[in-house]
């Protein structure tokens, strides 16, 4: 069960006026995926590069791209340039684990964990291609 001043913290961080707030805290999925909120605090997603040719933004086999359990980038550990078409694809990679952790299953065992890049490669008539393949781990939390 969530308590009040839980939800008050996710009222200021979501922007919702009272009325707003009250009608998201009628939805019973949210109090359960805020119930979550831990799990997904403390883990970190790892996209790394497992196939590159002829990549404009120059991502290379092995670069890795670092989110947060909230799928946000993490700005500190990652490369200066990412391509928002390799970006894009990991959306619903990103959305699916997140309902893995929402269900107390272990992202990692997820069974199609690679996306592309939109770009259909050299031999397609297009210009490259990037395939990612996801994984998760506990974050590093630091204690300051």
């Amino acid at each position: 069960m969530i308590d009040n001043r839980m939800w008050r913290i996710i009222q200021k961080r979501l922007g919702y006026n009272d009325e707003e707030m009250e009608a998201f805290r009628t939805n019973p999925r949210n109090e359960h995926v805020i119930s979550k909120g831990e799990e997904l605090f403390k883990t970190r997603f790892i996209v790394e590069i497992v196939h590159a040719q002829g990549c404009n933004s120059r991502h290379k086999v092995g670069d890795k791209i670092y989110l947060d359990g909230y799928g946000n980038l993490i700005k500190e550990q990652n490369p200066d340039k990412i391509c928002i078409f390799a970006l894009s694809s990991l959306s619903a990679l990103i959305f699916t684990t997140q309902e893995l952790v929402y269900a107390g299953i272990d992202p990692n065992e997820m069974r199609f964990k690679s996306v592309g890049c939109i770009d259909v490669g050299l031999k397609c008539d297009g210009w490259g291609k990037v395939v990612m393949k996801l994984s998760a781990e506990k974050a590093k939390l630091s204690s300051g």
